[in-house]
């Protein structure tokens, strides 16, 4: 069985690119030697439900991919068993795009990042959606309109190379605080030298 993602990601057009331009050595992904690839672990999981935003991809009739940003407090996107993440979907722009999408197709893929840690998880999955009537309205946020739940068929890790370094304002704060802390231990040891030399 190939690893998941290789079996979904590694088509023939993108096998015959990867000879062709040097990296024939993936199709090692597409052998009985490696599995898996399709059941999250703790540290997926973990990842996932600290994330505060994602970026996801699905696919309209006309065959075009469509990219929206979802974003809130970690936690919002849930990772609660070994297959399903789920995210309450919040009332946007009423253009519901991503929604008619998965309503003729249910196929979606996402993209986590955590640009602090220079870390992406990239996720396909496929969707059922649940309109708010059908759960609990306490355990989600004003403005959820329904309940997306995705069923991961496979996940991959990216590499960290071209990832850019950013932080939230809260990690920025965190960084600020630590670089003030020290401005005002040099300012005091700069008065001191000027007190003793004055």
């Amino acid at each position: 069985m190939a690893y998941a993602f290789a079996n979904i990601a590694f088509t023939p057009s993108v096998r015959d690119q990867q000879d062709k331009n040097g990296s024939g050595g993936y199709a090692r992904f597409l052998t009985d030697d490696r599995s898996g690839g399709d059941i999250l672990s703790d540290r997926e999981r973990a990842f996932i439900q600290e994330c505060d935003g994602f970026y996801q991809a699905t696919v309209s009739e006309t065959g075009w991919p469509y990219v929206q940003f979802r974003g809130g407090a970690p936690g919002f996107l849930r990772a609660d068993g070994d297959n399903p993440i789920t995210y309450a979907d919040l009332r946007g722009n009423r253009q519901y795009i991503s929604l008619g999408n998965l309503t003729a197709d249910n196929r979606i893929a996402l993209i986590i990042m955590n640009y602090a840690r220079a870390e992406r998880l990239k996720i396909w999955g496929r969707v059922a959606v649940e309109e708010r009537p059908s759960f609990p309205v306490a355990d989600w946020p004003d403005g959820a309109e329904r309940r997306i739940h995705i069923t991961v068929e496979a996940f991959d890790w990216n590499c960290p190379q071209h990832i850019p370094r950013r932080l939230t304002e809260e990690e920025f704060g965190g960084e600020m605080a630590l670089l003030r802390a020290e401005n005002q231990h040099l300012r005091k040891q700069i008065e001191e030298i000027q007190a003793r030399s004055g």
